[in-house]
């Protein structure tokens, strides 16, 4: 083909054919330095014009098309290192004026408006990417990390990132939790900082259902009842001198009647009977009452010293309880003070003042209950506390682990070791039987040597309580066969341990004191004397 030819003329005033003119232009090959040897620019504005052929039309003539017009109709497949777009961008659909294909990948730019269904982020190694309007529905990023993510309005309603960091994010959650700058921040929960209880006071926390403190204060511990908490000896029902635990009926309309150590039971309309019973681990016993027909009341009661509940008047105390009955689901609790000091009469005619009275609704499984009593001024001469139930005509009524502590919170039953306990029961009634062997039992076991005597003449005995009682007691006492007010007796001279049952004293027992009491031997020959006893100072 022949170039051009820039030298080239036609003769003056010449005639050039239509034809010629063709035959040169189609002879003719544009070499690349024809555009390549044109003078560069720095930018190409949006109204620029370009010339564009159909390539499927080789014929055709090349049509003019604006920068603008080009890149406004579709972003497709590719990658765009630099992509400013200022107005309404869709990603992913083909609905708005913009449509960026799904395999495309913008690494830098600013998309200042924009609803984008769905954004994946795989591949971008981009630092800088600026979303300032919008709505992100739907965020996954499966690697990559976000260095920088500020939204000031729009929502990102599901985020999904399995590998990566979000270095920065300041956000505002609902609830109780803040973010600001990458910084995670509770909520305060209303506590002042600082630290709760000590060798005179226990914390007290209210907590809420996400588990943190709502509220924080201190209880003062009583003042000379650290470590004994409980005011009510034998709270557990584990301490039973008088019946080891045997079953004992209670007389309708009778007198009250005490029961385990430190308790008392009575009855109404017909005889119930009650025993202490074996317990659900963690208590070792209970204490059951089962129902009779034509039973109209049951009672179970304690009364407390007043030496022991002084420092309780003019203060709220917490009594606390577990019960059970299977037959009625109401259980009456009432508390009293004495009207003179540790004097609270009797079931028929009581010498007692009403602090307080309410009910607990129960179930058949035991579970505990609580109350609190605000103890007037006045009650400083002994508190008495009675649950009481109604015709309990059948079934079972059981109560155990009762407290009586100091302030307005209940805490856990205090659990004092055995001896302790025991100890604090003996003050109140003790024996010369072991403690898990019932008064009266015939057994040789443990009886107290009252003196020896030599001929007619009877020596004297003494006998020193095991504990002080609380007031001078009533004595009863035994025989090794289990006869009443008899002593038994061995012959000095004998060789023999044999025991001579159903004999009398020489005295019974006089000078009694609350450290003991004399007595007066069997009269038999060269013998000594032996009883079993009880002791009882009971309020």
């Amino acid at each position: 083909m022949a170039m051009i030819d820039r030298n080239f003329t036609f003769a003056t005033n010449g005639t050039v054919t239509a034809n010629d003119l063709h035959n040169l232009i189609d002879s003719a090959t544009i070499y690349q330095d024809l555009i390549t040897g044109q003078q560069p620019i720095t930018s190409v504005g949006t109204n620029y014009e370009l010339l564009i052929a159909d390539g499927t039309n080789p014929n055709a003539a090349p049509n003019a098309v604006t920068v603008y017009d080009l890149f406004e109709d579709a972003l497709t497949a590719g990658t765009y290192t630099n992509a400013n777009i200022s107005a309404a961008l869709t990603y992913g659909t083909a609905t708005g004026t913009r449509l960026v294909s799904a395999n495309a990948t913008i690494t830098t730019g600013t998309i200042t408006t924009g609803v984008i269904p769905s954004l994946t982020a795989g591949t971008t190694t981009s630092t800088a990417a600026t979303i300032t309007s919008g709505t992100v529905t739907n965020l996954a990023s499966t690697t990559g990390t976000i260095a920088t993510l500020n939204s000031t309005t729009g929502t990102i309603a599901t985020l999904n990132s399995t590998t990566g960091t979000i270095t920065n994010l300041s956000t505002t959650l609902a609830g109780d939790f803040t973010i600001s700058q990458g910084t995670g921040t509770l909520g305060t929960s209303g506590v002042t900082l600082g630290t709760y209880g000590g060798a005179t006071s226990v914390p007290v926390l209210a907590i809420d259902a996400k588990g943190r403190i709502t509220t924080a204060s201190t209880s003062a511990i009583a003042s000379g009842f650290t470590g004994f908490r409980n005011r009510i000896i034998n709270g557990d029902m584990r301490i039973d001198q008088r019946n080891a635990g045997a079953s004992q009926t209670f007389t309708a309309a009778a007198a009250l009647a005490y029961s385990v150590d430190r308790f008392y039971g009575y009855c109404t309309g017909a005889n119930a009977t009650g025993a202490r019973v074996a317990g659900t681990v963690p208590n070792e016993f209970a204490y059951r009452f089962t129902g009779a027909a034509s039973v109209t009341a049951i009672g179970f009661g304690t009364r407390l010293e007043a030496t022991n509940t002084i420092d309780l008047a003019g203060s709220t105390a917490t009594l606390s309880v577990q019960l059970a009955n299977s037959l009625l689901s109401t259980v009456t609790w009432t508390a009293f003070y004495a009207t003179t000091a540790d004097a609270f009469g009797t079931l028929a005619s009581p010498t007692r003042t009403q602090i307080a009275t309410g009910t607990f609704t129960v179930t058949s499984t035991l579970t505990t209950y609580n109350a609190q009593i605000s103890i007037p001024s006045a009650a400083t001469t002994g508190i008495e506390i009675v649950f009481t139930v109604g015709a309990q005509i059948s079934g079972t009524w059981t109560i155990d682990n009762v407290q009586l502590e100091a302030g307005a919170t209940a805490t856990d039953f205090e659990r004092r070791p055995i001896g302790t306990e025991l100890a604090l029961c003996q003050r109140y009634f003790e024996k010369t039987y072991d403690v898990d062997t019932a008064q009266a039992t015939a057994t040789n076991l443990g009886m107290a040597f009252v003196g020896s005597s030599a001929g007619a003449i009877y020596g004297l005995g003494g006998v020193q309580y095991v504990s002080n009682m609380r007031s001078i007691p009533a004595i009863r006492y035994w025989d090794g066969a289990g006869n009443e007010n008899k002593c038994s007796y061995i012959i000095n001279t004998s060789v023999s341990t044999s025991f001579v049952a159903n004999t009398n004293l020489g005295s019974a027992p006089y000078n009694i004191s609350t450290r003991g009491f004399l007595v007066g031997a069997n009269v038999a020959v060269n013998s000594g004397s032996y009883i079993h006893y009880t002791a009882n100072s009971e309020l």
